[in-house]
């Protein structure tokens, strides 16, 4: 393949539609190390003791869709424009309300609405949550933490992300300040293997926060040297971070 060839198939690569919160087309080219925790299983068990319930960033709704049962009233929040009307389509006929925000910093909804806020992978103010949550409330979340991926920046040779301090710890500090009690708190750092150069470049499309003026331009020589290394090790590794949170209020 040509240097030019190269250059078109990354760019086509990267221009490929991506919506809701599917990654499936690479499922079986970027693998991640399994958690020591069951984020379903966690939100199931809550969901069965909940009359109302908030999913925050429910990206197309894919995860509200896969629970067995809901609350008779639940709402979801997403930030994303162009999954709004995948998850309102998705969700219709479990009845879920899906609102578009511009923030988590100010969620639309009444004090003490919900007796139970769960959060996959979205941002959240502690005090907003905190406000929105009745007492002997519940929130979980399972986060994306800073470390994750830090070393693809440093392999393109990209400034770290934004988040690169958010972390177990920080965000048990806002939740304790907020007046909640932590009563779950675990972290897991591994990876996530990609086997080709592709499949990063589409992760990469994905995640845009990860490096925020990427571009197969901008960035092509060191993904040239990246495929090479790639190539001949049949894969490549790099950090996976994740932490789980529960918190009563």
């Amino acid at each position: 393949m040509t240097e030019q060839d190269f250059f078109e198939a990354l760019t086509a690569e990267y221009g490929r539609s991506f919506s809701g919160w599917d990654f499936s087309y690479v499922n079986e080219r970027m693998v991640s190390d399994p958690l020591p925790w069951n984020y379903r299983l966690v939100v199931t068990d809550a969901v069965c003791a909940s009359e109302s319930l908030l999913d925050m960033g429910t990206g197309g709704g894919e995860f509200l869709d896969s629970l067995p049962a809901l609350p008779p009233v639940t709402f979801a929040t997403e930030g994303y424009a162009p999954n709004v009307p995948i998850a309102k389509a998705r969700l219709r006929e479990k009845n879920v309300q899906v609102v578009e925000i511009a923030t988590d910093d100010a969620l639309p909804f009444d004090d003490r609405s919900f007796d139970l806020v769960i959060n996959r992978h979205e941002s959240f103010a502690a005090e907003e949550v905190a406000r929105v949550l009745r007492t002997s409330g519940i929130f979980i979340t399972q986060q994306v933490g800073g470390m994750n991926g830090l070393d693809i920046n440093a392999s393109l040779g990209a400034p770290p992300s934004d988040h690169v301090g958010w972390c177990l710890l920080k965000a048990k500090e806002n939740l304790l300040h907020a007046g909640f009690k932590i009563t779950t708190c675990r972290e897991y750092i591994g990876k996530t293997r990609f086997y080709d150069i592709y499949s990063l470049v589409y992760y990469l499309k994905c995640i845009p926060w990860q490096i925020a003026d990427f571009s197969i331009d901008a960035y092509f020589r060191r993904l040239c040297l990246l495929n090479e290394e790639m190539q001949e090790w049949g894969y490549r590794d790099f950090i996976f971070h994740r932490f789980l949170l529960v918190a009563e209020k």
